[in-house]
């Protein structure tokens, strides 16, 4: 039993250790359950210890723009400095966008799935954005070439990037061989690209194949005009396409090893959170949602989602 007594306690333990086993809680139980253990916790889980990974989608998905703003700008604060990765789907405000890269410069995943950049916004924020070397902007309608090229020039060891768009958001287009040709130009180094129902022709695609010579995953499920020869494919030995057939989910055996995403943090129904904010501030009922994205192709079978078939 004196030996036992040689340990320190859970509530001695330093800031960066209980960073790390905090690691292993969810969201809700880091903002609503830690701060209210002890003094010492309350202090490591205000600190950036436990934020360098930001994972709010799924709660992001269903909450009003200004109170995921709000939530982001509290988390990040929080992070000070230190965060290496951030997921949140659905982004409005430019504010937000500018906030972040002022204060997580050392970024190196960003997923901003269904956010509502545009191009002005990212080309600005571009130049703060030098150390991802991961980039989800899959259904963000309203960016292109020029925010792909900015990123490009800046993002040098820039690796995987996610652009992947769903059929409907992109029925009004003519072309978008424009923003395939600027990930060719740009993006040299990139080894994972998806960019499933682009609307890209087999020009582009060559192009992309013939500049990213590292590229080991193309994912061009969807587009319809590109055709890709045995020849042409074999030109690179370790590169995997996946598509421009659209296959059923039950018969993507593997395929879930083939996208980085880790699966977030879910729903968020909490009452009371233990900071600055008012507790009624951010957990209110807001479950209606114009529209889910299922950029985890797991949750899309699971969830009955089924992607356009070939035509």
């Amino acid at each position: 039993m004196d030996e036992a007594c040689d340990f320190p306690k859970w509530d001695e333990l330093i800031p960066d250790a209980l960073g790390l086993i905090f690691k292993n809680l969810s969201l809700v139980e880091l903002l609503t359950v830690v701060p209210r253990v002890c003094k010492s916790w309350g202090r490591a889980v205000s600190g950036p210890y436990c934020w360098q990974e930001i994972d709010i989608v799924e709660w992001s998905r269903n909450g009003k723009p200004e109170t995921v703003e709000r939530m982001l700008q509290l988390l990040v604060s929080r992070s000070c400095g230190s965060l290496r990765k951030l997921s949140v789907s659905g982004l409005a405000g430019d504010q937000s966008i500018f906030f972040l890269v002022n204060h997580a410069q050392s970024l190196q995943t960003l997923q901003l799935p269904g956010s509502h950049v545009n191009n002005s916004v990212m080309e600005r924020a571009a130049a703060m954005l030098s150390s991802l070397t991961s980039l989800d902007l899959s259904y963000c309608i309203n960016i292109g070439a020029q925010a792909l090229e900015a990123l490009g020039r800046h993002c040098k060891s820039l690796a995987t990037l996610r652009r992947v768009m769903h059929p409907l958001e992109v029925i009004d287009k003519l072309s978008q061989d424009d923003e395939a040709l600027a990930i060719a130009a740009t993006m040299p180094r990139l080894k994972h690209l998806e960019i499933a129902y682009l609307l890209v022709d087999t020009i582009s695609i060559v192009k992309i194949l013939e500049n990213c010579k590292e590229l080991e995953l193309l994912d061009v499920r969807g587009c319809w005009n590109v055709k890709l020869d045995d020849k042409l494919v074999k030109r690179f030995p370790n590169l995997k396409v996946v598509g421009p057939l659209v296959v059923d989910f039950y018969d993507m055996n593997g395929w879930d090893n083939c996208s980085d995403n880790s699966s977030s943090s879910g729903y968020l129904p909490w009452d009371d959170v233990d900071n600055e904010y008012n507790e009624n501030d951010f957990w209110k009922d807001e479950l209606d949602v114009g529209m889910w994205f299922y950029y985890d192709v797991n949750a899309a079978a699971d969830a009955g989602y089924d992607w356009p078939q070939s035509p």
